[in-house]
């Protein structure tokens, strides 16, 4: 942590307008756990040891991105995986296997192989990462695979956790 850190403007709004910005529940689905930063700084560490069965997830579109994120994260907006939004089905089997590690067979998924997936978003009043966990949930994905930072980068940077661009 920076103990010289100040809030970033883009987090310092205490409130947002709902539609669309309305506070998440703590619990999204049975069997996906909510996790705080400690639990985030496990992931993160494990992955930096080389445990290449997490992914942690910015859900984020690239005109948030842009502010910074979480190091060792990677971006998959939300957008990316909802067919509901336009996603192209092929981009999503492309991300489902070669970032997930999940494999299609004869029509349908095989999760017993694809990796841990660690989501966030913009924090609690965000449905970014939200809506990537009941789309990868309505796929098939495994429920005890998927984890949520439900604090997300408000959370994250208020607490002066490193952030990069």
């Amino acid at each position: 942590q920076n103990i010289d850190n100040t809030v970033n403007p883009a987090y310092a709004r205490t409130s947002r307008r709902c539609p669309p910005f309305c506070i998440q529940p703590a619990s999204l689905a049975d069997g996906v756990e909510t996790i705080g930063e400690i639990e985030l700084l496990s992931f993160l560490k494990r992955m930096s040891e080389g445990d290449d069965s997490i992914l942690i997830i910015d859900s984020r579109t690239p005109d948030w991105l842009k502010n910074g994120t979480i190091p060792g994260s990677v971006n998959i907006p939300w957008t990316r995986l909802d067919p509901g939004q336009g996603a192209d089905p092929f981009e999503i089997a492309e991300i489902m296997e070669k970032r997930f590690g999940a494999r299609s067979q004869e029509g349908l998924w095989d999760f017993s192989g694809a990796r841990t997936l660690v989501l966030f978003c913009n924090g609690m009043w965000c449905g970014q990462s939200p809506s990537n966990i009941r789309t990868l949930l309505r796929f098939g994905y495994p429920p005890s695979r998927l984890k949520w930072y439900r604090g997300g980068m408000q959370n994250w940077e208020i607490l002066g956790l490193t952030v990069v661009k």
